[in-house]
């Protein structure tokens, strides 16, 4: 499943006396934050399932409520949800999708001789894809994954092997790619596998 896009704006303040103040607002389709702090500690947050503001500094001392603030935060949220809903847009645009994969083994394939299948990922942008293989039908979980490669295009490489312990001819493989900029993953497949003797 797509991870759902988030928009975090983080704005940081430093006034005269040296105390530093931080205001987090973050939002998606589905959740909203909106917190404060000062010096390095939160003072207060909003919790919108509850329509109210919560303090979260000690009840000693000097106490103070912000009395619109839980207005100001909704107005927030209601900007934030646009930028959002723009900046999805935007970077919808910017992504490139990775081609389709390239499917191979490292060495020449001998009978019941380990080897490393490779699949490799090019021209996508952002970093990384999601790798996914299959053996006959079946789920790999035992797989590596390389950083991702920038290339002088500005796009990305990537590569994702597993060990094929005593490879068979017949077995069928499958690497799949997850991106952002795909609509459903592209896949490649690797079947009647040839044993060199």
């Amino acid at each position: 499943k797509p991870s759902q896009p988030l928009l975090l704006c983080l704005h940081w303040i430093r006034s005269m006396s040296a105390a530093e103040g931080t205001y987090i607002s973050a939002c998606s389709d589905s959740e909203k934050e909106d917190l404060y702090g000062l010096d390095g500690e939160e003072t207060f947050h909003f919790d919108f399932e509850k329509n109210k503001e919560v303090y979260t500094l000690p009840k000693f001392g000097d106490h103070f409520e912000c009395l619109s603030c839980y207005e100001l935060a909704l107005d927030n949220e209601a900007v934030c949800k646009s930028h959002l809903q723009s900046s999805v847009n935007t970077w919808t645009f910017l992504c490139h999708p990775p081609g389709a994969p390239l499917l191979y083994p490292r060495d020449p394939l001998l009978p019941s001789k380990p080897n490393i299948l490779v699949c490799q990922a090019s021209g996508f942008y952002p970093a990384p894809v999601n790798f996914t293989w299959t053996r006959d039908r079946l789920t790999i979980n035992s797989s590596s994954v390389s950083q991702a490669f920038p290339q002088s295009d500005g796009t990305f490489t990537q590569f994702s092997t597993i060990e094929l312990l005593q490879p068979e001819e017949g077995q069928e493989y499958i690497c799949s790619l997850e991106h952002p900029a795909l609509k459903e993953p592209a896949t490649r497949l690797l079947s009647d596998i040839y044993i060199y003797n």
